[in-house]
């Protein structure tokens, strides 16, 4: 039946089409016609019509800025609609799709050409989409539901298909070279290939030259088998670098439309390898797609998506979603720029209008973009587009400001947002080509748009100006050579996420000539942009933020990374907090980040929080926002040798055997050892973090007090201990061999000697609680766990509530995503109050609730009980028991609601008791 629908439409009879095929109803509204040049008019006539909704027939193509000031014309009379430009073989559909930006909604034409008789299965697909049932009277809502369904997710998932689209020609290209060609050599020619094909595509579009003229040389000047494809696009690159004469006079005829380009893109040498019919095929399939609504920001995507994940790892690679950068720019600068404008239009006076207008144009153009790791250039290709289209806000404000003239006879001219303010720095030469081709795309896209309001576009080709993309390692180059400092200058993009166990050597190095004497091995990698950022703008203002790993505001190295930062001046202007990473390539990173952004001088911080890490972001209410990104006062959290709280005992790792696993004893030995009567008398229950979380079984052989006389005695234990004394001389450790004196001791013994609190070292970051467990003293405590002494149970009481975990997320370090336990850090810096004897003893025995609940589910291990999923009622009960008495000991007047709240009064409580010891 859809097939059906395109051959109406091929036709032409649209009023029968959406009358009587698709069931809309009958027009409502007289024709508009426009007046455009030398006398002419363009007549825009209803032919249907549903609740408001409008569609409009123009029978003529007339070029996308015509098109455009009709459909601004038809705009004031109808809000929703499609308005339908066609000519005998071609139809263009334009319909007025709406895009989230900043605090506003931003409409923008999506655009779908049919050529008739060419198979247009997504034509055919959107026509059905609109077709309303016969039997049942819609809303408009649902109306519109469906003609967005038809459009917008259209226009939205084009650039996905364009990604994937260049990726299968990126891989014909690649599998054409020989098997022994040189792997660095194949990577940089196919690189400038892609990047050279995707310009040709766009120019199709863009009206760089007659439509299609690239499309039709590979359709009709190429052999269908794809044999001479080489050969073929060998001569086209070298016309594309010639100059118009007599040079370009030995080229075949049907070459010569294209012009010469210019900007270095078809300069270099390259002989297209032996590419064939796969290729061609590629190469046709992309050019079906319409390029001109295509971001250029997909390109990282295609690199991301073919690229083996070995050189992502090494290199830190996670290109962004355009979502994820605009969680950057917006709240950096773009939102304010926004902002200015709307207040200039608001103004009471045309005057005062235009001259706010135009401070706010002349700042535009003193504005510098620095992105250095920019990878293939996603940052600086939707900063420009983003401070184009505020640019065109303020020229089509200024036009209709009453009475006045503010533009040029050619507003081409007046345009102060160029190319040559754009600057970004990339190690990797592939991304580096690409990111360049891609700035002058998006230049090109600015200008349609800028064609569509005036008329007019710049003339682009030969290329003059261009982006300055480096090539070179942002962490050892001097940025100021590459771009003065000043305070218009804008420093933001994505370094790589590298952590500090996974730096290789010259990355640590490099890590180190950043940061200088305020280095910390505890760094990551994306904390050098950090630091050549501070050395970068020195003592001059400006603005920057980094898409970062989140360990940045976590843990020790939080204190060693914003020490230095706020000693510079430098505040928190915004920041997201940990959410999931979005990439637009197959196969995307499954990584957790921040981003944080700072500036001299903030007046308004912004913070914004995720609920889970995959939903969307709410923006909370903060005066200020510390290292921890929170909205609490500002201090920096550092390892501690003793408790901060008086209410804390003393934690230390548990006791490590160092014994070849000669006095630990498994489940296959117990037999054994309680068949010997000596032995059997120091067989004591042993507990690591595995015992703790997943209740497993196991034990070990405790000898603290066992004299020599009946270790000689046993014939069991005679053996192990000299297994131990063997394994410990053989060590080549000084401090091991030392240990063979007492071969039957734990090479390091920290038992506490009261009931005490065991508290493992790493815990899932999906549970709720940490789960800790207390432990008579005669059960021995393992390193993998940290104990401290408890007599009465407060401390699993503490440990067990919402409070401390929300502590140790956020001032805990992490392994992997697994949240990590430290005495020196998380619980010797743990602000617990000093509590009333009344809340003590309250809190005590709602930690014994919890044990009791425990128990009703004692055949499952803590692991099992805490399962997020699946928690009893019984022990989520205790639990909420217990965090309203922990909330309100911090300092709270009732249970908190979030962890935001808890946050806050932990940073309060810290900086208190930080006084007080101090």
């Amino acid at each position: 039946m859809s097939e059906e629908l395109v051959a109406q439409s091929e036709k032409r009879n649209y009023g029968e089409m959406f009358r009587l095929d698709l069931n809309w109803g009958a027009p409502d509204l007289p024709p508009i016609i426009l007046e455009v040049e030398h006398g002419e008019t363009l007549t825009a006539t209803n032919v249907s019509s549903y609740r408001g909704l409008r569609v409009w027939e123009v029978p003529s193509l007339p070029g996308t800025a015509v098109e455009a000031k009709l459909d601004q014309l038809i705009a004031k009379t109808t809000t929703n609609r499609l308005v339908i430009f066609h000519e005998e073989d071609k139809q263009a559909w334009r319909w007025p799709s709406r895009t989230n930006r900043g605090a506003g909604v931003v409409s923008r034409p999506a655009r779908h050409v049919h050529k008739t008789g060419t198979p247009d299965p997504r034509f055919a697909a959107k026509l059905d989409a609109i077709r309303l049932p016969d039997d049942v009277l819609l809303d408009v809502n649902a109306v519109l539901t469906k003609v967005r369904s038809a459009f917008d997710v259209e226009s939205q998932n084009e650039s996905k298909r364009a990604s994937k689209l260049m990726a299968k020609m990126y891989g014909a290209v690649e599998r054409a070279y020989a098997s022994d060609a040189d792997p660095k050599q194949r990577d940089h020619e196919v690189s400038v290939i892609l990047a050279r094909i995707l310009f040709l595509l766009f120019g199709d579009d863009t009206d760089m030259w007659a439509a299609d003229l690239f499309q039709d040389f590979i359709k009709d000047y190429t052999a269908r088998d794809g044999q001479n494809m080489a050969e073929r696009f060998n001569e086209l690159f070298q016309v594309l670098n010639t100059t118009h004469g007599s040079e370009r006079q030995v080229y075949a005829g049907e070459l010569a439309p294209l012009p010469y380009v210019n900007g270095g893109i078809f300069e270099e040498q390259i002989q297209m390898p032996e590419v064939g019919l796969e290729f061609r095929d590629a190469v046709l399939e992309a050019s079906a797609v319409d390029w001109s609504t295509i971001s250029p920001a997909i390109f990282g995507s295609m690199f991301q998506s073919v690229r083996d994940s070995q050189t992502r790892r090494e290199l830190g690679e996670h290109y962004t979603s355009e979502e994820n950068i605009l969680k950057t720019l917006n709240p950096l600068f773009l939102d304010e720029l926004r902002t200015e404008f709307d207040r200039a239009t608001e103004r009471d006076t045309p005057r005062k209008q235009a001259n706010a207008l135009n401070a706010l144009w002349s700042k535009l153009g003193d504005i510098r973009y620095l992105d250095p790791a920019c990878g293939c250039g996603n940052f600086i290709i939707v900063a420009y587009r983003e401070l184009r289209a505020i640019e065109l806000d303020i020229m089509v404000a200024l036009q209709t400001i009453d009475g006045s003239s503010q533009l040029s006879f050619d507003p081409t001219l007046d345009l102060k947002v160029t190319l040559d303010s754009f600057f970004g720095i990339e190690i990797d030469e592939w991304p580096a080509k690409i990111a360049e081709t891609a700035m002058f795309l998006v230049d090109r896209q600015c200008d349609l748009r800028l064609k569509e309001r005036f008329g007019e576009a710049p003339q682009r080709l030969p290329i003059s100006r261009q982006a300055c993309i480096v090539v070179g390692n942002a962490l050892r180059l001097n940025w100021s050579e590459i771009c003065s400092p000043t305070a218009s200058v804008i420093v933001a993009g994505n370094p790589p996420f590298i952590g500090a166990r996974l730096k290789s050597q010259s990355q640590a190095m490099d890590l180190q000539h950043a940061w200088g004497a305020d280095y910390d091995s505890d760094f990551d990698l994306v904390t050098g942009w950090y630091a050549q950022a501070m050395t970068y703008f020195g003592n001059c203002d400006g603005r920057w933020a980094f898409v970062s790993t989140s360990s940045v505001s976590r843990g020790a190295s939080a204190a060693s990374l914003f020490a230095p930062l706020a000693r510079r001046g430098w505040k928190i202007k915004f920041a997201h907090r940990i959410f999931a990473w979005s990439s637009e390539a197959a196969g995307k990173a499954a990584v957790h980040c921040v981003i944080v952004g700072f500036a001299r001088e903030v007046t308004r911080p912004r913070l914004f929080d995720y609920r889970r890490p995959t939903e969307p972001p709410v923006e909370l209410r903060a005066s200020s926002i510390n290292a921890y990104l929170v909205d609490a006062p500002w201090v920096l959290i550092t390892k501690r040798r003793s408790v901060l709280s008086r209410s804390l005992s003393k934690c230390d790792f548990g006791s490590m055997a160092n014994d070849g696993g000669n006095l630990l004893v498994d489940d296959s030995d117990l037999d054994e050892i309680k068949s010997d009567s000596i032995a059997v008398r120091y067989l004591r229950r042993f507990v690591g973090s595995d015992e703790l979380i997943n209740g497993k079984a196991r034990w070990c052989l405790w000898l603290v007090d066992a004299s020599r006389d009946e270790i000689q005695s046993s014939a069991v234990l005679r053996r192990r201990v000299a297994a131990v004394r063997d394994l410990r001389l053989r060590s080549k450790r000084a401090a091991t061999n030392k240990l063979a004196a007492t071969p039957h001791l734990f090479g390091e013994r920290r038992q506490p000697e009261t009931p005490y609190l065991g508290i493992p070292r790493h815990v899932s970051e999906s549970r709720r609680y940490f789960t800790v467990g207390r432990f008579d003293p005669d059960v021995i405590c393992g390193d993998a766990n940290f104990a401290a002494a408890d007599p009465e149970g407060l401390l699993f009481a503490i440990l067990s509530s919402s409070m401390f975990m929300t502590w140790q997320r956020t001032i805990g370090g992490r392994i992997k995503s697994d949240l990590r336990f430290s005495n020196t850090m998380v619980w010797n810096n743990l602000p617990l109050p000093l509590l009333a004897d009344v809340d003590r003893a309250e809190i005590i025995s709602a930690g014994r609730a919890i044990v009791a609940a425990r128990q009703l589910a004692s055949d499952l291990s803590l692991s099992q009980q805490y399962d997020p999923g699946n928690m009893a009622d019984d022990l989520q009960e205790a639990h909420g028991a217990l965090d309203s008495l922990v909330d309100r000991a911090f300092g709270s007047v009732d249970l908190c609601r979030s962890d935001e709240e808890r946050q806050s009064l932990l940073f309060k409580r810290y900086a208190e008791l930080a006084r007080g010891v101090r």
